[in-house]
């Protein structure tokens, strides 16, 4: 598994717990017997702030997900600045693009926090879609999510209302589909999300506060729980 220094993130790889497994909701599409070889393939991995888990340029080994912490999926733009393009909560899987076309990384993923994150060689990913339909289908379904949800991001990259900004990337965040294992409650701080948002820490607080007053959200200690999920996608600030 990779990082900035990638031997000490793949020593320190180690198999799954139960309670681990259980937050895998695409295990329990496999069959018993692909579910036994899978298990006994995921390694886990404890990333520290600052470790990558994917580097631009590197070769595609491993299918990641999220299983708990935060990450950042970024890149560096022609002109040398840093572009943001989502954060990656408990829950979610990315790399699946990558590997099906065999290419290397075209972004970075990086830790912002302490994060367990689970990978999958690729040689299983293959076998999987080789053999179970039921992950086919789980790995289109995430396709075409992940190409909703990068659309998105392009119209909140051309917002210059930074309270629909904010509203709007806390809304990718609780995607139930491609986070579920965020439920209502993020975990994140006004800090996380401003590094993922691309605005001051003062100015996240602004729009965070501005969103609870409208019954968007709640803050609670910690995190940030979705009260209306719809109204934070279509936040305008009129």
């Amino acid at each position: 598994m990779a990082t900035t220094a990638q031997t000490s993130l793949r020593q320190r790889a180690r198999p799954a717990t139960a309670d681990e497994l259980d937050g895998i909701p695409w295990l329990a599409l496999l069959s018993a017997d692909d579910r036994r070889a899978t298990v006994a393939a995921l390694e886990i991995g404890e990333a520290q702030p600052g470790d990558r888990i994917c580097r631009h340029g590197a070769p595609s080994n491993y299918w990641f997900g999220v299983v708990d912490g935060l990450l950042k999926m970024s890149n560096v733009g022609a002109d040398g600045q840093p572009i943001t393009y989502t954060g990656l909560p408990p829950g979610a899987w990315f790399g699946e693009g990558t590997l099906l076309k065999r290419e290397v990384y075209r972004y970075n993923i990086e830790a912002l926090r302490e994060s367990t994150v689970a990978g999958l060689p690729i040689a299983m990913f293959w076998q999987l879609l080789e053999r179970s339909i039921p992950f086919n289908r789980h790995v289109m379904h995430q396709l075409n999510e992940r190409l909703g949800q990068f659309i998105a991001a392009r119209e909140i990259d051309r917002t210059n209302q930074p309270d629909a900004r904010v509203a709007r990337s806390l809304a990718s965040l609780f995607h139930p589909v491609l986070y579920p294992g965020v439920g209502q409650l993020l975990r994140i701080t006004q800090q996380e999300l401003a590094w993922l948002v691309g605005l001051s820490r003062q100015r996240v607080n602004q729009a965070l506060v501005a969103l609870q007053a409208s019954g968007l959200i709640r803050i609670e200690y910690g995190g940030v729980r979705v009260i209306d999920l719809a109204g934070l996608r279509d936040y305008r600030v009129t």
